[in-house]
């Protein structure tokens, strides 16, 4: 085989090898998706069994997670990325953190889904814990889609996204500081909303995160703790 063919078959198994840890990558954060999706389910439906099989489904994150840092090594070693792929190996390596920390997050979602079912249920059937969980759920799956598409405006309408899910918790949290209160007998019940809450929050954090990492593999800058109106135009589209 010539040279040329060599280094021609050597490049697109590299390609192939970078599309593929994507992929992985993509597969992985539906994953975490649908746990969050069920949690949710669990919590305002009172279903217990729901929300242990959430919990005990976590390790399947974990192993994904495992695999895919064990191939973004391999690549690393092997191949010695620069530049833009660099980046890309960098920015999955931190998104794949993230991404097993919503999984953390949406384990414990699942267990106080377990412990809120046995209690009694509020007339709203935790209505404000469904309006927040939806809304960080859609942060997360913009987030995917931006990092599938390489999308730099859906990574900023994300983290924009983020303020309002700070903002929803903020709330919850002082609502449950009111019945707390008012009837001491419900702060057992309302601490673990709280938590449930907290956890939801997180998520939205993460989702935020991983959007700055699109942004990085794109624009190669860092954008992590920097205010909307310091990030340039595409924030304001």
């Amino acid at each position: 085989m010539q040279t040329t063919d060599l280094t021609d078959h050597t490049s697109k198994r590299y390609n192939k090898d970078l599309e593929s840890v994507r992929n992985s990558v993509m597969t992985m954060g539906g994953m975490v998706e649908t746990q969050l999706s069920k949690a949710i389910t669990a919590i305002v439906s009172g279903d217990s069994k729901l929300g242990l099989k959430v919990a005990n489904d976590d390790y399947k994150v974990n192993h994904l997670e495992v695999e895919i840092d064990e191939e973004c090594s391999r690549i690393l070693a092997t191949r010695a990325p620069a530049a833009g792929d660099l980046r890309l190996i960098v920015a999955i390596i931190k998104t794949i953190t993230d991404l097993e920390r919503v999984g953390d997050e949406a384990e414990k979602i699942g267990f106080l889904a377990s412990k809120l079912a046995a209690m009694d249920r509020p007339p709203n059937s935790y209505r404000e814990l469904k309006n927040l969980g939806n809304h960080v759920l859609q942060m997360l799956r913009g987030a995917m889609n931006a990092f599938a598409r390489l999308d730099i405006r859906a990574s900023y309408a994300v983290v924009r996204d983020d303020d309002v899910a700070d903002e929803e918790y903020d709330a919850i949290t002082r609502q449950c500081i009111t019945f707390m209160m008012e009837d001491p007998r419900s702060i057992k019940r309302v601490m673990n909303v709280t938590w449930a809450a907290r956890s939801l929050e997180r998520i939205g954090d993460h989702a935020k995160n991983i959007c700055e990492y699109v942004i990085y593999m794109v624009e190669g800058r860092d954008v992590r703790h920097t205010d909307l109106d310091e990030m340039g135009d595409d924030a304001e589209a």
